[in-house]
């Protein structure tokens, strides 16, 4: 009999997962991940992961699985909470969920199944995969969950074919209301428990309030920068003969905004703390259409704004990724120097497919966009597929 270790969170997901395994007639076996308990930074009262933790041992029970709790803090801290500040302090947007499957779910805790002599590890993510028999060897592909609004594909864009290959995802194939009427069918605790909103298993901690205990407030200018300025009306002219390159480069250069292009509207607390694209947070009143952040300067602690959602700031067709940074899910179908490939591409989870074409050049891939998008950030994934296939990735430069 073969067996599976299923990340049990406390949630109907993964309780489900755990259920479904059992029934096709696996050996299972629950582990629970402690991953945060640094109280100087959670903020509520509430001790999140002990329910959780316990809310999965009751279903362990239920299921009549063993269960044990893993203590994977010390990892979680390195490899995701110091990077993610790290981050932060440069003026970018990493995603923690995309690193904590990177990181921790798919390497750490795999490596702990593999010590219990698992066969596989089964998760409660929304997607699918299936394997296909090319040049005589086994690849296996990484597909969109069968429940469109819950897709959660993306967040496993840096997994490989070895992980890949040990990974069960039986709730793919389901809707979530089908997940949760298999969980009240089992009356399992978890039936009703809503999604959990926080950080990657470090539970009810909102964003901004997390990075504030750690990354110092220090006062910056907002600065508004009109849509009609200059900077903004020769984004994107190349001339037609011009080289491929240049307009690769035009396409998804980050502009260079400066103070003086604009007018000082307030002050903020500290740039670090903001993100591209952002309307709440900055409490500047009396503009005609609302603010949002197009830019920030980390360096010099300003916050560039502009107003409305249509301003040409927070708008380019194209971005590019380091060669370093580039993962192929499917290493068979990557390029080389000089090629292209069309796919569909998203730069973050919930964003619906956009056409796109991948250019691949000596140092860097660049990802150039049908149609402009907004408010791409800098430390965020993209993630290219082909059909339902997600087939590769890379974090944004």
């Amino acid at each position: 009999m073969k067996r599976v270790v299923v990340g049990l969170s406390g949630g109907v997901d993964s309780s489900v997962t755990a259920y479904l395994c059992k029934e096709q007639g696996y050996e299972v076996i629950g582990l629970f991940m402690k991953n945060w308990h640094d109280d100087s930074v959670t903020i509520s009262d509430e001790c999140p992961w002990l329910e959780d933790s316990n809310d999965a041992m009751l279903v362990a029970e239920k299921l009549g699985i063993p269960f044990q709790t893993v203590d994977l803090s010390k990892q979680y801290k390195e490899r995701i909470v110091d990077y993610m500040f790290a981050e932060y302090e440069k003026g970018r947007t990493p995603n923690p969920d995309v690193l904590c499957n990177r990181e921790i779910k798919f390497d750490v805790f795999m490596d702990i199944a593999t010590s219990l002599g698992a066969d596989y590890v089964a998760t409660g993510h929304y997607c699918r995969k299936d394997s296909i028999e090319k040049d005589g060897k086994t690849i296996y592909r990484l597909l969109a969950g069968k429940d469109q609004n819950k897709d959660q594909s993306y967040f496993l864009c840096q997994v490989s074919q070895q992980q890949l290959e040990k990974t069960l995802f039986p709730v793919g194939e389901l809707q979530k209301s089908e997940v949760r009427q298999i969980a009240k069918e089992q009356d399992l605790i978890t039936a009703d428990k809503k999604d959990s909103q926080g950080l990657c298993f470090i539970g009810k901690v909102k964003l901004p309030d997390f990075l504030q205990q750690k990354l110092q407030p220090k006062k910056g200018r907002v600065i508004e920068i009109d849509s009609s300025h200059e900077i903004f009306s020769n984004i994107g002219e190349v001339k037609a003969n011009s080289e491929l390159i240049t307009q690769l480069k035009k396409d998804s250069k980050k502009l260079d905004l400066k103070p003086e292009f604009g007018k000082v509207l307030g002050s903020h607390d500290g740039a670090h703390f903001f993100t591209k694209g952002q309307r709440k947070g900055l409490a500047i009143g009396g503009t005609k259409e609302p603010l949002f952040v197009i830019d920030t300067d980390v360096e010099n602690n300003i916050l560039y704004t502009g107003q409305g959602k249509n301003h040409p700031g927070l708008h380019k067709k194209g971005l590019w990724v380091d060669n370093s940074e580039v993962h192929w899910i499917r290493p068979d179908l990557s390029l080389s120097e000089g090629e292209t490939m069309d796919v569909k591409a998203r730069i973050r989870y919930r964003q619906t497919l956009e056409k796109a074409k991948l250019y691949q050049m000596a140092n860097e891939l660049y990802v150039i966009f049908e149609n402009e998008q907004t408010a791409i950030s800098e430390g965020q994934f993209v993630a290219w597929y082909q059909e339902d296939e997600l087939i590769g990735s890379g974090v944004i430069a």
